[in-house]
């Protein structure tokens, strides 16, 4: 599917360059900034309620909280 992006001239000189670079197309330089970012946010853990079980956090977070607090009695 096509879609139309405008972009600020900053960033098409600089994209330009890139893709000279790497040999590739600004098409393909856009695919792979978009397929990057996606990756990126699917695996960072939501915020809000249940995040610290979607950060992969085994620990009990009070447990966790006493622990860090802890070291200002240190």
């Amino acid at each position: 599917m096509r879609t139309i992006v405008d972009l600020p001239e900053h960033q098409i000189a600089a994209l330009s360059a890139l893709c000279e670079q790497e040999h590739i197309s600004r098409t393909e330089a856009v695919r792979r900034a978009i397929d990057a970012y996606l990756a990126r946010q699917q695996a960072t853990p939501g915020t809000g309620f249940g995040s610290w079980e979607k950060a992969g956090k085994t620990v009990d977070g009070l447990a966790y909280e006493r622990e860090l607090r802890g070291e200002w009695d240190r």
